[in-house]
């Protein structure tokens, strides 16, 4: 792996967003801080069983949330980030490596968070949601409903569609969300979920606990 890193001069470093750059998983504690009702339990639970994909996961989960913007916005003012994560940006700018956001989350969510803690210029995929009369509006832009139908942002797509010739993609990210893309990177940082399935399936990746690990993997290998 760290040869890898050495010997290319170009990379693609593709980050989660949930649980990965923040500190907990906002979109979980958004439903259990602002659903009307426990249906959105149930949805979770059909979905980490496989029996249905995030995007009608999300779509079921979200219909249930009823706040006001401000009631929105007074909440995303709380999220913390993993430490590491802005050392770790200004050390692969430092580098020329470009990062990039994909997430199952929702625009609205992951702008408000990345510009209160003063991160910009960096390019971000993800669901998309517009506010009205105290519900969410969801949609779904970078669903690939005609294949595996798992994700509601297929992940793995977006990483070919943004692959350059000759760069090597790195995946960094926790979850079920995450299994997708990291099929599809040449380097896999994984911990939580993620962690757990890539080393039951035999999957090569580098387990970590944290951005921390990370960036000192970064450095030891890019210094």
């Amino acid at each position: 792996m760290a040869k890898e890193l050495k010997n290319s001069d170009k990379h693609l470093v593709f980050f989660d967003f949930d649980n990965t750059i923040t500190a907990w998983d906002v979109l979980d504690d958004m439903l259990t801080r602002f659903s009307s009702n426990y249906d959105w339990l149930e949805f979770e639970e059909k979905w980490e069983k496989g029996e249905i994909g995030s995007r009608e996961c999300l779509e079921g989960q979200i219909k249930g949330i009823r706040t006001t913007k401000e009631e929105l916005d007074k909440y995303l003012d709380t999220i913390k980030l993993d430490p590491y994560f802005k050392k770790l940006r200004n050390f692969l700018d430092s580098k020329g490596k470009k990062i990039i956001i994909l997430s199952d989350n929702f625009d609205y969510i992951l702008n408000y968070v990345l510009k209160h803690n003063n991160i910009h210029g960096i390019d971000v995929y993800c669901n998309q949601i517009e506010l009205s009369e105290g519900r969410l509006m969801p949609s779904f832009p970078y669903n690939d409903e005609g294949r595996c139908g798992r994700c509601a942002h297929c992940k793995k797509i977006s990483i070919k569609r943004l692959n350059n010739p000759g760069a090597v993609t790195v995946y960094i990210g926790d979850g079920l969300s995450d299994i997708c893309a990291s099929e599809y990177a040449d380097i896999v940082y994984a911990k939580g979920v993620l962690k757990d399935y890539l080393k039951e399936k035999g999957i090569e990746h580098i387990p970590i606990n944290g951005l921390k690990d990370v960036y000192e993997h970064f450095q030891g290998s890019l210094s």
